[in-house]
């Protein structure tokens, strides 16, 4: 048995209705009228129809035809017909040799749109407050009209919770107002069918107000009239519709329910509604008509009960209670449904309805009731179900199933069909399905077989069947993977089997990477006129091709070219306040759709406030209001308040306060004679609003000043006057006309009395005559033409300073060491300073050195110590010198006299480092030493201390051998040095006092005694044959030159050299040198004399010199002088001549300073220069710089 599956049309089968036009078949009487039938079968079924119960023939009705190959009527109303004249019942019967369907029983009525009925209507005189209907009362169409009001001018009338219309289309009034007169109400009609507008005549109201009824009452109303003269009164709720307590609503299953409440009163009650005993449904109540009408969408039988409207104002409240029932018309539980049967097999057809009340269920067969079709043995009926036994092929029909109650019906056909037919799979072959990983899989497998055939799943050509959870098997052969994963990948096999034999069907299953966003864009707050950019970046299968549509606010884009969509992004430019909103990146693929949102937030400064207000104005106080202007999207911090005088100063602003930006109300205080103007400014996060509009202006009364004017000082120009200053006050701080300042002057101490003047409204009084240096007590006073100010502080001040009398006396100096002194003097008598005492300055200067003798250009130093000290410090002194001094006391005006010169002398010092160290003329067993006196000697130079010690190729230092020199010597031949041996020297001055800071050398003995020869060439001869010339020369200098000879042809720019080094007696003067050298590397092996790096921190102990470093430990302290390229190591392979200067100034040479190259490295005895270049040390320990020793490779090329 088969059910629910479609018959391949190929196999026989009857037929079965496709499509039909609907039950209740409103037709525009205009147009031809099409009530539709198709049906399919096999073989193709014929169609016939009734027409209110019998049979209707087409043929006799020239206006009726029926389409080709279908059962649809055409009736032509175009060419004269009437609409009308085909009212009725229509059913259309399809029907071949295996059964027949039935369609619905279609109702066709033509559409009707009548004019309004002539009426005359009479103008609405309404008193102010009443209540009022405005009936519509629209004729009867069919489908009913669509009502509205409007005016004259075809605008739709302004409706509120006073003004509404009713579901019924009359126009209610809860109370009418003055502003409800006119003369054009006018309700329309609209009748979509025939798509026309029906418009009612013209309704008047004229509303009287209390004021003019007064006027008219007596010529326009009797004494019957239900108007009275009595002033506009409030009225407790009543209720216009629907009336009465209690009414009662009927609503068909699956309808809308509306429910409506419209009252009477003033005030204007508002609408409230709930349901006894229950809550009104979630998500299908709705509230319309300003909470008049109550909608509950898709109602069921639980919404059946009592529902309540309370219409309320401030004087009371009435209620109505609506009854609701709702009925049902007939509807499915299980429809019968197509059966295929094979030979011999049973089956059921089940047809089951529900409704209020409960349907009647009738068969039929083939379109004729069952109790008197023809009789089938196999066949059985059962209430709603018909059982079929062993059925045969001429069981084959068609049975209707007729659920109808007193509200409606329900039809439905569903045939027997006995066939014997092989399975076939009707999924086409190879058919390629394609999901996203981790998504469902459906792998069609639709079929068709008599008996049913059975379905199995296998996966790959010869794999197993499909079993288990992972999958599931539907009824129609679909394979479902609820989760497919990248290895479900395949091929698939469906193989339908029933006892008339098997087919099977492949289908491909390829799983895909799910499309992922992987960088989402991101919330964004960003000021106006900015630009900002939205990111998206996708990840998706490689094999499909995604497009990506960015949306805002869930719709397209602006039509803007300020929106630039790139291939990831979404950039928007010079952004404005319209861009707020939410921005949607969605990319889609053919098989998946995946989106991420962003929220663009614009801000800006916020917009100025407006509608600034001034209340409560007092004397000394108001109060300014405002209304904020739009935040822009950043709240509003704080208001600044900045005010105008327009009396002093028209034009300028100044700040007056600031309140919090939750406040709109500020109390100002105020000064008097004050025309003041306010205006306020917004601050949020991203800067302040521009001003708004100022207030209105403001004047205060005058007043006395409240203050004095500030810092007031008292100080003397010149010695006999005294000059009074003050700030003068702001102009809103004068708080009247006439603002004048009254100066008070006396002499200190002295019992005077005051002496004042009146000066117009300045800052500067002069008092001349007054002794020299007095104090005085001061006030100024504010006053202006009502009155003075609070009487003012005094302040004491002074007349004009002189320069000192005297120069201070008794001056000592105490020499505490070589480079500093103490001076000492004795005070001034305060009387002389005849000013403010701002202390003392001491002039000092070298007269000469003790040690040289020589007077120099005289530069005198300053020293100034503030107050009223006694005694100071003088740093900085050289040395072995003589200096004077001098001291002045010091005032406001200038120096008083020089105390007389004071002589003193500073001790000796110790020296600073020899000016420079020079080794030259080195020879096997000596060296020459050269040096020149310290720049500052600092004393009486006693002696010169040399300290050398030889270094090994082990970068070890050898024994230290010192020497003390004269101190009017200024070289030294160090003689009984080892060959070949590099020497460190440390060289200092000395005094007295002790040792200088030192400097330090090195450089090497040499090797052997080589006179040094340099080439020359002289006497150049030629003489030239026809394919040769010869060329001659007298050569002097060493033996392992190579010559080279060039020559040209005159006229040509051709040239050639000539290589001597191929000569034959040149090769063998090379190999007697080459021999040498091998000698001389023996040489240099053994000994072992050459250093190479020696790193300086792990030496530092084993360098330094034995008799400098315990100095070191026992005082802890270094030299007077350092070099921080001490610690730097040589650079390698520098050369150093014998005769080279190291100045203590020097730091790193570059090689071309030592004239590195072949004629740099003789000097002009011919001796071999070392590879070490001397640094400055501060201690012996210390010189440990890294250098390269000469390698045996370095000597060889030396000699090249």
């Amino acid at each position: 048995m088969i059910s629910a599956l479609d018959v391949p049309l190929d196999l026989s089968q009857p037929p079965t209705i496709t499509q039909q036009s609907p039950k209740d078949y409103i037709v525009d009487p205009r147009e031809n009228i099409v009530i539709q039938c198709e049906a399919k079968g096999k073989p193709p079924p014929s169609f016939s129809w009734t027409r209110n119960g019998t049979h209707f023939d087409i043929d006799k009705d020239a206006q009726v035809t029926m389409k080709p190959n279908s059962g649809t009527l055409v009736i032509n109303i175009m060419n004269g017909g009437k609409a009308e004249a085909y009212e009725g019942v229509y059913q259309c019967t399809a029907r071949n040799e295996r059964g027949a369907a039935i369609s619905n029983n279609i109702v066709i009525r033509p559409s009707r749109s009548p004019l309004w009925t002539k009426e005359k209507l009479e103008p609405h005189q309404v008193r102010e407050g009443d209540s009022l209907v405005l009936h519509c009362r629209p004729p009867v169409g069919l489908p009913p009209p669509i009502i509205f009001w409007m005016d004259n001018a075809f605008q739709r009338l302004h409706q509120s919770e006073r003004v509404s219309q009713g579901l019924n289309g009359d126009l209610y009034f809860s109370n009418v107002q003055p502003e409800d007169t006119r003369e054009d109400y006018i309700c329309y009609a609209r009748f979509n069918h025939t798509q026309t507008i029906q418009q009612k005549q013209p309704i008047s109201v004229k509303v009287f107000s209390m004021d003019s009824l007064n006027d008219t009452i007596a010529a326009n109303l009797s004494d019957t009239d239900i108007y009275g003269a009595k002033p506009v009164t409030e009225k407790q709720p009543t209720l216009l519709t629907p009336t009465g307590s209690t009414s009662t609503k009927v609503e068909l299953r699956g309808n809308v329910l509306l429910l409506e409440c419209i009252a009477a009163g003033l005030p204007t009650p508002g609408i409230h509604w709930i349901k006894e005993g229950g809550e009104l449904p979630a998500n299908r109540t709705f509230f319309e008509n300003f909470k008049k009408t109550l909608k509950i969408i898709d109602v069921s039988e639980a919404d059946s009960g009592n529902y309540k409207c309370i219409a309320r104002n401030i004087l009371g409240s009435v209620h109505h209670v609506i009854s609701v029932t709702v009925k049902a018309a007939p509807y499915w539980i299980t429809a019968p449904r197509n059966l295929v049967l094979s030979p011999g097999e049973d089956g059921t057809l089940i047809c089951r309805a529900n409704g209020n009340p409960k349907p009647n269920i009738s068969w039929l067969a083939n379109g004729v009731p069952i109790a008197i079709a023809p009789e089938d043995p196999s066949r059985k009926v059962d209430g709603d179900t018909i059982i079929f036994s062993h059925v045969q092929e001429r069981s084959s029909a068609v049975y209707q199933c007729n659920a109808s109650n007193e509200y409606g019906y329900l039809l439905a056909n569903a045939f027997v069909n006995v066939l014997a037919e092989p399975p076939r799979i009707l999924t086409p072959a190879n058919k390629l399905y394609q999901v996203i990983a981790d998504s469902p899989a459906l792998l069609d497998c639709a079929y068709f077989g008599s008996p049913k055939p059975e379905i199995e799943w296998f996966k790959g050509v010869k794999g197993s069947i499909l079993r288990g959870n992972e999958y599931v098997f539907h009824d129609n052969g679909t394979l479902e993977i609820p989760v497919a994963q990248k290895d479900s990948t395949g091929t698939y096999t469906c193989v339908a089997r029933n006892e008339l034999g098997k087919i099977q069907n492949e289908v491909q299953l390829e799983v895909k990477d799910p499309t992922m966003i992987i960088k989402q864009p991101e919330y964004k707050v960003i000021q106006r006129y900015g630009q900002v950019s939205f990111e998206c970046i996708i990840k998706h299968d490689s094999t499909l091709l995604p497009t990506v549509i960015w949306l805002k606010d869930n719709d397209e884009l602006p039509d803007d070219e300020r929106f630039l969509v790139g291939k990831d992004n979404l950039t928007i430019m010079n952004v404005t306040d319209k861009d707020d909103g939410t921005y949607t990146c969605i990319v889609n693929t053919t098989l998946d759709s995946v989106s991420a949102s962003a929220v663009l937030t614009v801000v800006a400064r916020p917009n100025p406030p407006f509608d600034l207000e001034l209340t409560g104005q007092l004397e000394r106080s108001v109060e300014l209001s405002w209304i904020p202007g739009d935040e822009n999207n950043s709240p509003i911090t704080n208001f600044v308040i900045e005010y105008e005088d327009g009396l002093h100063e028209p034009g300028v602003w100044h700040y007056q306060t600031e309140v919090p930006g939750t406040q709109t109300t500020v109390q100002l205080k105020l000064s008097p004679y004050v025309n003041y103007s306010f205006r306020v400014i917004a601050v949020n996060e991203i800067g302040r609003s521009q001003p708004s509009e100022p207030s209105e202006q403001y004047l205060t009364k005058s007043a006395n000043p409240d203050e004095n004017p500030s810092n007031v000082q008292g100080i003397g120009s010149e010695p006999d006057n005294l000059v009074i200053t003050w700030e003068p006050l702001k102009g809103f701080q004068s708080n009247g006309p006439g603002l004048q300042y009254k100066v008070s002057w006396r002499q200190k101490d002295v019992d005077d009395e005051w002496t004042s003047v009146i000066v117009a409204n300045v800052s500067k009084y002069i008092v001349s005559g007054t002794p020299t240096f007095v104090p005085y007590e001061i006030k100024v006073q504010a006053l202006n033409d009502l009155g003075y100010a609070p009487e003012p502080s005094e302040v004491i001040g002074h007349s004009g300073e002189d320069l000192p009398m005297v120069a201070p006396g008794n001056v000592q100096v105490h020499v505490i060491n070589s480079t500093l002194a103490k001076v000492h003097w004795d005070p001034v008598p305060l009387k002389t300073v005849r000013g403010h005492l701002q202390g003392y300055k001491v002039y000092y200067w070298k007269v000469q050195s003790l040690s040289r003798r020589s007077r120099r250009h005289v530069e005198k130093k300053i020293l100034t110590f503030r107050g009223n000290k006694t005694f100071g410090m003088l740093p900085g002194l050289e040395p072995y010198s003589s200096y004077k001094l001098n001291v002045r006391v010091v005032n406001g005006k200038g120096e008083g006299p020089a105390s007389p010169d004071k002589v003193f002398k500073t001790p000796e010092g110790v020296p600073s480092s020899p000016s420079f160290l020079k080794i030259t003329n080195p020879t096997l067993d000596s060296l020459t030493l050269e040096w020149g006196s310290p720049t500052h000697p600092n004393g009486v130079l006693t002696s010169y201390v040399l300290k050398f010690q030889p270094i090994n190729n082990t970068h070890e230092l050898g024994p230290l051998v010192e020497i003390r020199i004269p101190a009017n010597e200024s070289s030294l031949i160090l003689k009984n040095l080892n060959y070949s041996t590099r020497y460190k020297f440390y060289f200092n001055a000395q005094t007295s006092v002790g040792s200088g800071s030192q400097i330090t050398e090195e450089a090497v003995t040499i090797m052997d005694e080589v006179q040094p020869l340099y080439p020359r060439i002289r006497n150049v001869t030629t003489a030239a044959a026809e394919t040769y010339a010869n060329i001659s020369w007298e050569y002097e200098g060493p033996d392992h030159a190579n010559f080279y000879v060039e020559y040209g042809v005159a006229g040509t720019m051709a040239s050639r050299q000539v290589d001597i080094a191929t000569q034959g007696w040149f090769i063998g003067l090379m190999c007697a040198v080459a021999l040498l050298i091998l000698i001389l590397l023996i040489v240099c092996f053994i000994r072992r004399n050459k250093g190479g790096k020696y790193p300086v921190k792990e030496k530092e102990d084993a360098h330094a010199d034995p008799e400098i470093q315990p100095m070191k430990e026992d005082d802890g302290t270094f030299g007077e002088y350092s070099d921080a390229e001490d610690h730097k190591p040589l650079k390698k392979g520098s050369r150093t001549p014998s005769d080279r200067t190291v100045k203590k100034e020097d730091s790193d040479d570059s090689l071309v300073d030592y004239g590195e190259g072949v004629n740099g490295q003789f000097n002009e005895d011919g001796s071999f220069i070392g590879q070490y270049s001397g640094k400055k040390e501060k201690e012996p320990a210390e010189g440990n710089e890294s250098s390269e020793a000469p390698s045996p490779v370095n000597a060889m090329n030396s000699f090249v």
